[in-house]
């Protein structure tokens, strides 16, 4: 059982989200905030699966709250999706940078929602390929000079390019095809390269590979 914590000022907005989730028989909303300290109490009590951010929240915002949830060593397997009204938003994307495994616009289709969810517990990131690399090339873009990461040079050659592969929106199978390999090997190596790099999905790795200029903007315009 997948479970949820939701995290919005809103209560229509979580009572919309929470009919959704519960009509499902693999997943259950386990407790529900209104801002977001008042998250960061729930998350350490239920220890949910994922949690549905809401990013602009009154006592503490929701870009502080997932920096804050995913430094907790006892949160180790709680997974992040900012929910925001815009899609291309600058502290949406700083939660992508915190470690946020995704984000959902909240007028999203109901079969959206309930797809995110699973797609993040099950351990991958939420990367919608147009939205998502759009919002990433828009302000690591902004990024002044960017710089070679030292982490990447713990990188084989072969991870390098499996990395900016990884980081123009390809799946793992996609990589396999471009690089003539086995699925199987395809995502053995973008595991290989986040332990490398120390990033918690393929959400940082996006961001972390624009950052230190192994790709440019260009590459990831829809």
């Amino acid at each position: 059982m997948i479970r949820v914590l939701l995290v919005d000022d809103q209560r229509l907005v979580r009572a919309g989200f929470k009919s959704i989730l519960d009509g499902e028989p693999d997943i259950t909303v386990v407790a529900e905030a209104a801002d977001g300290r008042e998250s960061l109490e729930a998350a350490r009590e239920h220890k949910p699966d994922v949690v549905l951010m809401d990013i602009r929240m009154p006592v503490m915002d929701g870009l502080t709250a997932t920096r804050h949830l995913l430094e907790d060593p006892v949160l180790t397997g709680t997974r992040v999706v900012i929910l925001t009204t815009f899609d291309l938003d600058e502290d949406v994307y700083g939660a992508l940078r915190a470690g946020a495994s995704g984000f959902l616009v909240k007028d999203t289709e109901p079969e959206e929602l309930i797809r995110g969810v699973r797609v993040v517990a099950g351990g991958d990131a939420l990367l919608a390929p147009s939205i998502t690399r759009r919002l990433i090339s828009e302000f690591a873009g902004r990024v002044a000079r960017p710089g070679p990461s030292p982490t990447l040079n713990r990188l084989t050659e072969r991870e390098r390019e499996v990395m900016s592969l990884v980081a123009a929106g390809l799946s793992n199978d996609e990589i396999a095809k471009e690089l003539v390999l086995s699925p199987a090997t395809a995502k053995t190596h973008v595991s290989r390269i986040m332990t490398k790099v120390d990033v918690r999905d393929r959400a940082q790795l996006v961001v972390l590979a624009y950052e230190s200029g192994m790709v440019t903007p260009r590459w990831l315009t829809p």
